[in-house]
């Protein structure tokens, strides 16, 4: 009589694997009907559906596969007492405890509207060149880490400081989860260090802002009002060749009601700066919106926090060696790697802690 055993199954948990499986051929039943093509907005949010839930679904099921297979082999090896491939699966075992990591990280993108694009908007604080040096620094790490996990960056909106740095940089990041990862780096960015800027060498603070926020689609209905913005068109400035200085191709978009106010000038076409702005400032609204009712919510439950010019994130302190994530404690001595890009361990732990 053969040995009853118990297979290893992933099914359910924190993956919610069955319900993901189920919608998944929802969808592929709802788009064999030719009324769901003809309406472009359905159809392609149903794509995008479609492509979030067949990331989870499709490694889950071979994961599974995987799991499964290992274990009869354990079973056979060890009946054969087979060591050469009890060995083997020692190292399976350790490439399939990674991908179910990967699939747990992965499950840390719950929010709404984590697997979307990403806006990143950097500024410096006061302080002059030193701020605007330092707001350079963090436009350039980010560029480095975009860049180390294939994402795509296009630059919106950038200004140049006066003789160093930037006033300002607009990013646009796509690629698989861009917001999800980026949106636990916003708040106060605070750097020490003994300035170049210093002819006597002495240290300075210096402080910029990172903030992230959704690219919206038609997913989130946003209602603008023609009557309710005031589109000014300018010549642009900085980068980009003679052509800047001789047309109006900038344009910035004032929401009257609220204020917000964005600004495009990268594309050398007025049209396209106008695209680029309105998507911008449909996601602003949106993130503005969405923490108007976050802050009723805190003030409901009496933990509302208190946001600032000094609620610092993260501190770089240069001459020490030290780079540390204040919310969560994490902390390296290898400035270089962290300013290359490497700025991984602070997001995943952020992300692990809820923030």
């Amino acid at each position: 009589m053969q040995k009853s055993r118990t297979v290893p199954i992933l099914y359910g948990g924190i993956f919610d694997y069955a319900h993901k499986k189920q919608r998944l051929a929802e969808i592929d039943k709802l788009q064999e009907s030719p009324e769901v093509w003809n309406d472009l907005s359905e159809s392609q949010a149903l794509n995008r559906e479609r492509a979030s839930l067949e990331k989870l679904v499709i490694p889950f099921e071979t994961l599974s596969t995987s799991v499964e297979e290992a274990f009869e082999l354990s079973e056979l090896a060890a009946a054969e007492d087979d060591h050469d491939t009890l060995n083997d699966l020692v190292v399976e075992s350790e490439r399939l405890h990674k991908l179910v990591s990967e699939l747990e990280f992965r499950q840390m993108f719950r929010g709404e509207l984590d697997d979307s694009n990403a806006f990143l908007d950097i500024k410096p604080g006061s302080g002059g060149t030193e701020a605007q040096d330092w707001a350079q620094m963090l436009y350039r790490m980010y560029l480095l880490w975009a860049k180390s996990r294939n994402f795509e960056t296009r630059v919106v909106d950038y200004a140049e400081g006066e003789s160093a740095g930037i006033k300002n940089v607009t990013v646009k990041v796509s690629g698989d989860y861009a917001f999800g990862w980026l949106r636990t780096e916003n708040g106060i960015h605070r750097l020490v260090r003994k300035s170049p800027f210093d002819s006597g060498g002495r240290r300075h603070t210096s402080f910029a802002s990172v903030f992230a926020y959704p690219e919206i689609d038609e997913r989130i209905e946003v209602n603008i009002k023609t009557e309710d913005l005031r589109i000014d068109t300018y010549r642009a400035s900085g980068a980009g060749g003679q052509h800047v200085n001789r047309t109006d191709s900038a344009v910035r978009i004032t929401h009257l009601p609220t204020g917000v106010v964005v600004q495009c000038q990268n594309n050398r076409s007025q049209h396209r700066n106008k695209a680029d702005a309105m998507a911008m400032l449909r996601s602003r609204l949106h993130d503005r919106e969405q923490k108007i009712q976050d802050e009723k919510q805190q003030e409901i439950e009496g933990s509302k926090p208190d946001i600032s010019w000094g609620n610092q994130i993260r501190s770089y302190v240069l001459d020490q060696s030290r780079i540390k994530d204040l919310r969560t404690g994490v902390e390296t001595g290898n400035i270089n790697a962290v300013l290359e890009g490497g700025i991984d361990m602070f997001i995943e732990e952020s992300l692990k802690a809820g923030i």
